[in-house]
């Protein structure tokens, strides 16, 4: 099972979201972002946050690094590492079996990530047996791997899809066919832009915690659609 490290919002979680880092980063990444979300005490949360295997990759110039699978080009839309996509998406639901075993159903689990660990995110979420609560989107995309045939834990399935106008690694436009292909697949899709870069920005960080509290209260649609 994969290294995480854990961060709760108070006892007793009932709640989790299991957080996946962008190539090259760490566990570490998101754990500063808790906090600053400002969950209400009537949810408590875990955050799982775990790290990525450590594999040579090849558009580094095969420099070892953690990244969820490798990478063969610059240009996202070709195809890439089907076999690590693979086993990274078992290794996020062996996570989610794991919280079942401490008691939190898929139904309270979101998944979620940034750049190439929101690709892992959203396609996990998309074929998994059962349907999780919701998924976070975050600077990423869907990359052209095996035919993707959705479950149907898609069929309405929230997601909460972000990107930066500004996006220097992924383009906007990939952030636009994500959430068009998480429309097509039958998910209850709420897209965002910012004026930003490839990285979180202070209101991303306010409309997250907003759509985790709805979430929660199972009301995630009262999240509307905009850009800011």
């Amino acid at each position: 099972m994969l290294s995480c490290l854990e961060r709760v919002t108070g006892p007793d979680p009932t709640h989790a979201v299991i957080w996946l880092h962008g190539l090259g980063a760490d566990a570490g990444d998101f754990w500063p972002i808790v906090p600053e979300l400002d969950l209400p005490p009537e949810t408590v949360w875990r955050f799982v946050l775990p790290n990525a295997p450590v594999r040579n990759v090849t558009v580094n110039g095969g420099a070892p690094m953690r990244a969820w699978f490798d990478l063969y080009a610059l240009d996202r839309m070709l195809p890439v590492d089907s076999e690590g996509i693979s086993a990274s998406c078992a290794a996020l639901e062996e996570l989610i079996e794991r919280e079942q075993q401490r008691g939190i159903a898929p139904g309270r689990i979101v998944l979620a990530g940034f750049s190439q660990g929101g690709s892992i995110a959203a396609r996990a979420a998309l074929l998994a047996k059962r349907p999780v609560a919701a998924v976070l989107a975050l600077s990423t995309y869907l990359p052209l791997a095996e035919p993707l045939n959705p479950s149907s834990a898609a069929a309405g399935l929230p997601c909460f899809v972000a990107h930066g106008r500004y996006d220097e690694v992924l383009p906007i436009q990939l952030g636009f066919q994500l959430r068009d292909q998480l429309s097509a697949a039958g998910c209850q899709v709420q897209f965002r832009e910012y004026e930003m870069g490839h990285q979180l920005c202070a209101q991303e960080i306010v409309d997250i915690a907003g759509f985790l509290r709805a979430v929660a209260a199972g009301q995630p649609a009262a999240v509307r659609n905009r850009t800011d």
